[in-house]
């Protein structure tokens, strides 16, 4: 086998085991088997391992492709017509990838702080555009003024994670998400906030 063959090999095991790993990380969660996945992705341990020489390895390379999918999908939204529409169909996808895999929240946020991770790049580039359609909605008014991008991602990712707390909390996610949203709103217009009910 030559050397370019050997490398094309190598490159189709790489897309399997990531291919074979979100399913099984959507099904089980980021402490998933390992030995599920390559028995899964038709390889063995030696092959995963030479890829992936730990659990962190492969949940960074999977969350590295979604933050670059997402980071890639708010810059498609920046030329949308309506601005907040973009912005909920972003942090709605936003919600749903991080929702996918239990676990992956707490990752995400680990992540937002830690400019020493692999996937502090990948993380920044994606609430960099997020944060640009944030601002695009704020300039139009549908947003409150008194925030900024890194609120609106701790507040859904606030309830990406409690939707990972059983499925009764599940059940309640698109319901948090409204309130949410509605609470982004609030005082769009007028740039204030909403008087406590105290």
């Amino acid at each position: 086998m030559t050397g370019r063959q050997q490398r094309a090999d190598a490159q189709r095991n790489y897309e399997r085991i990531l291919e074979v790993a979100r399913i099984v990380v959507e099904e089980q969660g980021t402490q998933a088997s390992l030995r599920d996945i390559a028995r899964r992705a038709e390889v063995g341990m030696g092959t995963l391992y030479r890829h992936f020489p730990t659990r962190e390895a492969l949940l960074e390379a999977l969350l590295r492709q979604r933050f670059d999918t997402l980071a890639a999908r708010a810059e498609e939204l920046e030329d949308a017509d309506d601005s907040h529409e973009a912005l909920r169909r972003w942090l709605w996808e936003f919600l749903g990838r991080a929702s996918a895999y239990r676990g992956l929240t707490a990752s995400m946020m680990t992540t937002i702080g830690d400019e020493d991770s692999a996937l502090h790049a990948s993380c920044s580039a994606m609430r960099e555009a997020a944060g640009r359609l944030v601002k695009r909605a704020q300039d139009d008014g549908h947003i409150r003024p008194d925030i900024d991008g890194m609120d609106v991602f701790a507040l859904v990712s606030a309830v990406g994670w409690i939707a990972e707390q059983g499925p009764v909390a599940a059940g309640r996610r698109d319901h948090l998400f409204s309130l949410v949203l509605d609470g982004l709103a609030a005082g769009a217009v007028s740039g204030r906030a909403p008087r406590s009910a105290d």
